[in-house]
């Protein structure tokens, strides 16, 4: 049997204490020096729709701010589930960000029969981003009325219309399911991939009307190619305010907003997450950004994790009920 050599043990645990050091070092300064090269932020939905246009707004003063490169990443499908799950799988160092929507904390889970992670457990807000209310449009060339009450009369004597969503149990789809039910309309849902299909089946006929994010939609309504019927905000929109919103409208209790947050997957150290909420702080402070987003048709926020949070949970209740309302189900 070997013989116990007390000072080479004692070499080799200081040694090993040294090393245990050396990588908490390097761990507590990556944490604080953060970005050190590209972050990924992950859009879950296709180019081109609200989501992406108002991640692309951030990722650019993002890459001003830390003088790194913010690379959207567009990964759809499953109603955004399928950018998600991608997240949750990414390691937890911050180099990995998505852009997730009201649908991923407050609608999803109550839609699929299966979920591929738990928002609660498996995401970390930092910060929430945006808001921005689901705007009524139909299509000038296919749609003679002005107003939300005009619309119901042509399309009750129409007999049957149909709405476009970005898909399933998305917030436009649930908002169409809404009027229709308030309004006593026949009206089938159609659903795509993101706005950037919904707005070409509509301008050429195809679908009657969508319900959808705003800032989809405000290069058509300046180009005349539709009209903004109403809004679904509690207020006039600031960049609209010519459009009434629903209770204006006559469509009461209708007030729809559609949110979003950076998240992280579990585990991402905390002063990264930190990071991460006071850049949106900054930027939601950012006149020039603010403008930006309104043109757009959006509202850049910002907020602590605990803040985000405690949003999402006091959303989940009334979005657990539209979808009951729905009836819709998916796989």
């Amino acid at each position: 049997m070997p013989s116990f050599n007390r000072r080479a043990f004692l070499q080799t645990t200081a040694a090993a204490a040294a090393a245990a050091g050396v990588f908490v070092a390097a761990g507590a300064r990556a944490q604080t020096t953060w970005p050190e090269h590209n972050v990924r932020i992950i859009v879950p939905y296709p180019a081109g729709g609200s989501t992406d246009v108002l991640a692309r707004f951030l990722a650019d003063k993002l890459k001003d701010m830390f003088g790194q490169t913010f690379v959207i990443e567009n990964r759809p499908g499953a109603g955004g589930n399928l950018g998600i799950t991608a997240l949750t799988g990414s390691p937890p160092d911050g180099y990995t960000i998505a852009a997730a929507t009201v649908g991923h904390f407050a609608i999803n889970q109550f839609l699929y029969s299966k979920m591929p992670y738990d928002p609660e457990r498996d995401l970390i807000a930092a910060s929430l981003t945006w808001e921005l209310p689901n705007v009524f449009a139909v299509a000038v060339d296919h749609c003679p009325a002005k107003t939300v009450a005009e619309f119901t009369a042509w399309a009750k004597q129409k007999g049957k219309t149909s709405f476009g969503s970005p898909g399933v149990g998305t917030s436009p789809h649930l908002s169409g399911v809404m009027f229709a039910k308030l309004t006593g309309l026949d009206t089938v849902h159609v659903p795509f991939r993101g706005a950037a299909q919904t707005i070409p089946a509509m301008l050429s006929g195809d679908v009657n009307f969508a319900i959808d994010n705003l800032a989809s939609y405000v290069p058509f309504f300046q180009s005349g190619k539709m009209r903004a019927l109403a809004v679904t905000s509690a207020q006039r929109w600031p960049s609209m305010p010519d459009v009434p919103t629903m209770g204006q409208a006559g469509i009461k209790d209708f007030v729809v907003t559609s949110w979003a947050a950076f998240v992280v997957p579990s585990g991402t150290p905390r002063p990264i997450i930190d990071k991460i909420a006071a850049a949106m702080k900054t930027l939601a402070a950012d006149a020039e950004l603010q403008k930006k987003f309104e043109i757009a048709g959006a509202r850049c926020i910002a907020s602590t994790p605990e803040q985000a949070v405690a949003y999402a949970a006091k959303e989940r209740a009334m979005w657990k009920e539209a979808v009951a309302l729905s009836g819709a189900k998916a796989e």
